[in-house]
């Protein structure tokens, strides 16, 4: 996962906040989509897509931090 080390990770945390709170005025699209998913009714294609979309960034820039602070951590401690 050589891509995703190469990422920056200022962009990488500011497309992963501001998709997280989109849309600005309503309830953002993340949280809403998470609780249709906890609820059971995610069911839409569209709704489990917006889920993908506004969760992507957020996933991409957690593992991104445990793969740098937690891995890279741990091969120090190896060396």
């Amino acid at each position: 996962m050589k891509w995703l080390d190469n990422l920056p990770l200022a962009p990488l945390a500011a497309v992963a906040i501001l998709m997280a709170v989109l849309p600005f005025n309503a309830t953002p699209h993340l949280f809403e989509k998470l609780a249709m998913f906890v609820d059971g009714s995610l069911q839409r294609p569209i709704d489990i897509f917006d889920l993908f979309m506004h969760g992507t960034p957020a996933v991409l820039l957690v593992v991104r931090l445990f793969r740098q602070f937690i891995l890279d951590k741990k091969e120090a401690d190896k060396k």
